[in-house]
């Protein structure tokens, strides 16, 4: 068998690293990128590395953007009053792409799960109760994902905000279990956020 070139077999290797991407299309990616010319190369070389330098996390929301604040919150039409807690920047796009949503958002990024050794320090927790010492929140509405974690990070989430007196709701998941975000179509989503229920109600 003929022994593959070292820089494509490293090249491989590295892309088998992202989240997706398993070895048989990491090979494939890998010979994609060498066949490129070297102006295309380069840009999409280039292209990463000015992502990794110049996004940076929203001071207000923790969103991803390459300004100090980003688009949403610098935004004077979106209604103060709402803060839609999410997992991850996906899940923020995944929002706006149902255009069912005119809040605000704040993005954890990541929840809490036990299982994994992750608490409530590993998100971003602390900012968020930082922003509902203003009197402007009146709801705050937890869109973690129907899974364990999802379910665990939203109970731990409630309890604390249920002590502050703010109402937090629960958007409604007709969804399979386990599901991501990012993955529902316009429709589910937006029916899922005007279903939502108040946490802690019985």
């Amino acid at each position: 068998m003929t022994k593959r070139a070292k820089s494509i077999e490293n090249l491989i290797r590295e892309l088998n690293k992202l989240p997706g991407i398993g070895r048989k299309t990491a090979q494939r990616l890998a010979y994609y990128i060498i066949d490129l010319d070297k102006v295309e190369v380069k840009t999409l070389a280039e292209s990463i590395v000015a992502a990794k330098e110049n996004v940076k996390r929203c001071k207000i929301c923790d969103n991803l953007t390459d300004s100090d604040i980003c688009e949403i919150c610098s935004n004077n039409k979106r209604d103060e009053s709402l803060i839609c807690v999410v997992e991850y920047p996906k899940d923020v796009e995944a929002m706006e792409r149902a255009n069912c949503y005119k809040g605000l958002y704040h993005v954890l990024h990541g929840v809490i799960s036990p299982i994994r050794g992750l608490n409530a320090d590993d998100i971003s927790l602390r900012k968020l109760l930082q922003r509902l010492s203003t009197n402007k929140v009146e709801e705050v509405i937890i869109a973690t994902g129907p899974n364990v974690d999802g379910e665990t990070t939203a109970i731990y989430i409630s309890n604390i905000l249920s002590k502050l007196g703010v109402k937090v709701s629960r958007i409604a998941y007709g969804l399979p279990v386990g599901g991501d975000l990012e993955y529902y179509d316009e429709l589910t989503i937006s029916t899922a956020m005007e279903n939502r229920t108040v946490m802690g109600e019985k």
